[in-house]
């Protein structure tokens, strides 16, 4: 995937740009597995996803996302009734950024292919 033409600069990866809440557990020339923590009452700072990825949500919150030229969106992660963390294909993202709106911390494993 990372030989696709990309637009953004290498200083929007969410590694760079939020250092905060993106933290790489695991890296090599195939997968790069980050950790995603946000804060009650956080905002990312605007950032983006090259690789498609697995998302593996084991501490859902309510969260708000914003796009540039896009209206913000809320967001339910709350897991419902189905034990066990929440498990979503995520494609590439550009600009963007997550706000963290509920009471207690969000948290997930974000598995990039390379």
């Amino acid at each position: 995937m990372s030989q696709q033409s990309w637009p953004w600069p290498d200083a929007l990866d969410a590694v760079v740009a939020t250092p905060t809440s993106h933290r790489v557990l695991l890296e090599n020339d195939r997968v790069r597995v980050l950790e995603v923590t946000i804060e009650p009452g956080t905002r990312e700072t605007e950032h983006t996803h090259r690789a498609v990825s697995v998302m593996i949500v084991d501490e859902p919150a309510r969260i708000r996302y914003y796009a540039p030229g896009a209206q913000p969106s809320e967001v339910s992660q709350e897991s419902g009734t189905a034990p066990g963390p929440r498990v979503q294909w995520m494609e590439r993202e550009g600009p963007h950024s997550v706000e963290n709106i509920d009471q207690h911390r969000y948290h997930a494993i974000r598995i990039e292919l390379k």
